[in-house]
């Protein structure tokens, strides 16, 4: 008599991660192989990432930047045109009594 403490869902589940397991390690070989033949070249691939990212981060800097002295712009105005039709009342405010 034969007991089986799992189901066929689960057998089939942990051969499907073993599978993955094993194509990506065999990817990770084959890339370290070809990294070991040709070490300039993907020097020179990491190096334009590098700078392709830095350029990225440098423009969103810039916009931040731009955006953020437009901003200033428009609150050193002093112009109550936002508040225009704006009432603030408090009434019976807890803080009031201190």
């Amino acid at each position: 008599m034969i007991f089986r403490f799992y189901r066929d869902a689960i057998s089939q589940a942990s051969r499907s991660i073993a599978a993955t397991i094993l194509i990506v390690g065999l990817l990770l070989i084959g890339f370290g192989a070809v990294i070991l033949a040709a070490p300039a070249i993907f020097a020179f691939l990491a190096a334009m990432i590098f700078f392709i990212a830095g350029i990225g981060c440098s423009i969103t800097a810039v916009k931040i930047f731009w955006a953020q002295r437009q901003l200033d712009k428009l609150t050193s105005d002093d112009s109550p045109a936002y508040r225009r039709n704006v009432q603030i009342r408090v009434e019976g405010h807890p803080f009031d009594e201190i």
